[in-house]
């Protein structure tokens, strides 16, 4: 993990927020503990949200699945 942590550090160093998406992504998946995948998984959600990446919905998808993020509700109807 010590070569994805340097480029996790170079990225946030540049604000290559595309590739801060891609290594938090990679991070939670390469690890079996749960606290580390929310946390990876939490920051690479955000950048995704930042940048309008096409994987935010994946990365929101994962948290729920993971019991981090709750489902948004239907909308209430329009009171008439």
């Amino acid at each position: 993990m010590n070569d994805l942590n340097d480029r996790l550090l170079a990225a946030h160093a540049a604000g290559d927020l595309a590739a801060l998406v891609t290594l938090y992504t990679a991070a939670a998946d390469a690890t079996d503990d749960p606290q580390a995948r929310g946390f990876f998984l939490t920051h690479a959600h955000v950048f995704a949200m930042e940048l309008g990446h096409p994987d935010t919905q994946i990365l929101r998808q994962r948290l729920i699945d993971d019991g981090r993020e709750v489902p948004l509700h239907a909308p209430n109807p329009p009171l008439r």
